[in-house]
């Protein structure tokens, strides 16, 4: 693109457009790039050129635009901060700066690494929202281009724009550009399954020959004889989208019902839902599969009406309705607003101001909060991840709040989004008015109310296997994190107190308080949990205050040690002797009490580790079974060990929250096992239909334990079937080629 082309498309939607400041930028990154060359031979200008084109196509303002000119030559250059500052303005400075110490995410390198340039990717773009559309058609242009690239760099990229970039720009309600970077990634990652779906969707396409432009047609007729004025388009659904579908129901692409997206952008509002009403008289609509975003708009002010009508041809068609503001919302998502373009030039600013409140930027803010909140780097990306990747369910305060939170959350997730101290300190819930367990997977439209403890009240930290949003999770291993840190504190100051008074010192938290930076700790507090856990020995606290009482106690110790002595300095085990001489109860991380006398040490770690179907406790697994790859929680029964449940066993409501006990997975890969997993098979009673169901379980590499059949009828049998499986994944694959057999009508896992 030459220098004159830009600035034509950028005056084209933008009149007042400050040409001067667009021809020096285009100059002055031309020549800083002159001698640097891309991986595809190309000079290296031509990528910022493109980026600052694609930015055109959003429409942004001129300093966004020179922006991109300019984004990599601090970085890639000799060119400076204050070269930029003094040639384009502090503004544009900062943006470039901003984008500059963003340095490469590497999902395959440190992850402490990697986390720490997400956690100043996220600061950079909530102080100017403009940093992140550079940086998302930044991304954009490098996959389109991807093929120039290494083959592990090009899945190393690829990931990390799944993983991060496509799910950022979905939040920020970009969906084309999100569309566009899934299916370039989706096609690097997996190429095979891309080519082989390409394939599928062609021969699909032939034999639907004139399907969409015959429901355009219908659709569009229908509404004008109703005299509703309404544009009505068409389009197959792009590759990723079906495959992620595909999998996550796990259905082939024939039994698909919504290949095809059809949209319906209506002149109003009012038309809107006259348009609905006219769709719903004519055609038959799916149950459901209705959503209305109008009201209740999503997380980065989704607007639209959803639904799936048996429309012409007896084929099912995903419908969107909704009006042309809305609909740029819908594709350019923040970049349609007007606040990140010229916000505090608009009469209407605070109007706009407001709009903006209540988008997706809040999330983003929050997100920032929870970042400087945040014990580190890692903690915040595993949010970060949590929080990118979810649809929503809508519940209610008793007194109307809305609450949005991902699909899948339980009332522990609600009273995170309420209030941090009501997540604490829950210890029951109303659900609709009824009495129901805090694990409970919450529906759209629910009342919630979240009875919370008068007494303060820590966690249990298997809350955190049962949270879905990465806000509760933070919170739980927080408090978690807090309430051990109290209970080393208390027992360092016991341990100090003691050795201060075979010293013949009088103890107190002040003396301790004065030597806290000689010894290397910012508080008190973090001197006393030092002492606790064994990483600050009680002498060097006792010498601190007093060399010669020191001295003394280590002359006195010269000798041969006593056999039960219980000198701090010897870590865990020493902390848990003398746990035993004290009488001193610490809560294990489920929530349960138990005297250190009973416990192993393995359980002050913070967990007991499930290898196989052994650990350091006895561990038995209930009835219904669960595999590596399911969430799962550990019930502590004293005298009996551990029973560990799958998340959602019904079983696990009768068992109280604080004998829960954090337990994860920790198979060796050298040593794999089989677990067993329970499933209901209903198929079709015909001859061989026994043998088809054995020889899918037995291709797929699964071992069926037992096989019963529990319902019969003239036309359908209820088979329960025990299948030993690797984890959760070969399960899935079991079940995938179980439901894609014509005999078969029905599968579902069973938990007893």
């Amino acid at each position: 693109m030459r220098q004159y082309e830009l600035v034509e498309r950028v005056l084209a939607y933008d009149p007042k457009a400050d040409e001067a400041l667009l021809n020096r930028a285009y100059v002055y990154a031309m020549q800083a790039h002159s001698k640097q060359k891309r991986a595809s031979g190309d000079p290296y200008f031509s990528h910022p050129l493109e980026v600052a084109a694609i930015l055109t196509d959003l429409k942004l303002d001129d300093a966004t635009i020179a922006t991109a000119l300019l984004h990599d030559v601090i970085e890639d250059t000799d060119a400076t901060r204050t070269e930029i500052d003094q040639m384009f303005g502090a503004e544009i400075g900062s943006l470039v700066d901003g984008l500059t110490k963003i340095k490469k995410l590497d999902l395959v390198s440190k992850r402490a690494e990697q986390a720490e340039n997400f956690r100043k990717l996220l600061i950079a773009i909530s102080s100017d929202i403009r940093v992140l559309l550079v940086k998302l058609a930044d991304r954009l242009h490098n996959m389109r281009t991807l093929e120039h690239m290494k083959p592990e760099s090009r899945q190393r990229i690829s990931q990390e724009t799944l993983d991060i970039y496509a799910p950022l720009a979905g939040r920020m309600g970009m969906q084309n550009l999100r569309e566009e970077l899934e299916d370039l990634a989706f096609r690097w990652l997996n190429p095979d399954a891309y080519a082989a779906l390409k394939e599928k969707l062609t021969a699909l396409a032939n034999r639907n020959r004139g399907l969409v432009g015959e429901i355009v047609k219908a659709l569009g007729a229908k509404l004008s004889e109703a005299g509703i004025p309404a544009e009505v388009s068409g389009r197959e659904k792009k590759p990723y989208s079906i495959w992620r579908k595909m999998t996550t129901k796990q259905i082939s692409l024939e039994q698909l019902s919504d290949i095809y997206a059809f949209r319906v952008m209506a002149g109003s509002l009012g038309d809107c839902y006259r348009a609905l009403g006219v769709v719903h008289t004519t055609w038959s609509a799916v149950p459901g599969r209705f959503k209305d975003y109008i009201s209740t708009p999503k997380q980065n002010s989704y607007r639209s009406i959803h639904t799936t009508i048996v429309g012409p041809r007896h084929q099912r068609v995903e419908l969107q309705l909704r009006t042309r503001q809305m609909h740029e919302t819908a594709e350019y998502g923040v970049a349609a607003h007007a606040v990140y373009k010229d916000a505090s030039n608009s009469p209407d600013a605070e109007a706009t101001t407001s709009d903006a409140e209540i988008g997706p930027y809040v999330w983003l803010r929050r997100l920032v909060e929870t970042l400087l909140e945040g014990q580190n780097s890692e903690e915040f990306l595993e949010h970060t991840k949590l929080e990118l990747f979810h649809d929503q369910v809508f519940c209610f305060t008793p007194k109307g709040r809305l609450i949005a939170l991902p699909r899948g959350a339980t009332v522990i997730d609600f009273g995170y989004a309420v209030h941090t101290d009501i997540g604490n300190s829950a210890s029951g819930a109303l659900i609709n008015g009824r009495h129901m367990p805090l694990t409970t997977v919450l529906r759209n439209g629910d009342e919630v109310q979240v009875i919370a403890s008068r007494a303060p009240t820590t966690p249990p930290a298997a809350w955190e296997q049962v949270a879905v949003t990465g806000r509760a999770r933070a919170s739980i291993r927080r408090a978690t994190r807090d309430a051990m840190r109290r209970q080393y504190g208390e027992l360092g100051r016991r341990l100090l107190g003691a050795r201060f008074e075979r010293a013949g010192l009088e103890y107190s938290d002040d003396k301790i308080k004065r030597i806290a930076t000689r010894l290397a700790h910012k508080s008190l507090d973090d001197l006393l949990a030092a002492v606790g856990r064994g990483e600050l020995p009680v002498n060097d606290v006792v010498r601190a205050i007093s060399p010669e009482a020191a001295a003394k106690l280590e002359g006195a110790s010269s000798g041969p040690r006593p056999k039960n002595r219980h000198d701090h300095g010897q870590g865990q085990e020493g902390w848990f002797n003398l746990a035993k001489v004290m009488n001193l109860k610490f809560r294990m991380p489920g929530g349960a009490s138990e005297n250190a006398s009973a416990i192993n040490g393995s359980a002050i770690s913070g967990g007991v580790p499930i290898r196989g179907p052994r650990s350091d406790l006895p561990v038995t697994f209930e009835e219904g079974g669960a595999v590596p790859g399911d969430r799962i929680v550990g019930v502590l029964a004293p005298g009996a060990g551990i029973r560990v449940f799958q998340i959602h066993s019904p079983r696990l409501a009768d068992h109280e929250q604080a004998n829960w006990v954090d337990v994860t997975w920790d198979i060796d890969p050298e040593r794999p096992e089989r677990f067993a997993a329970k499933l209901i098979v209903t198929v079709v009673n015909e001859p061989g239909t026994l043998a088809q169901i054995a020889q899918v379980i037995g291709e797929a590499d699964g071992n069926i334990d037992t096989l019963r059949m529990t319902q019969r009828a003239s036309d359908f049998t209820e088979m329960a079937i025990e299948v030993e499986v690797w984890d959760l994944e070969h399960l899935n694959r079991i079940i995938a080629g179980l439901r894609s057999k014509q005999v078969v009508s029905k599968v579902e896992r069973k938990f007893e």
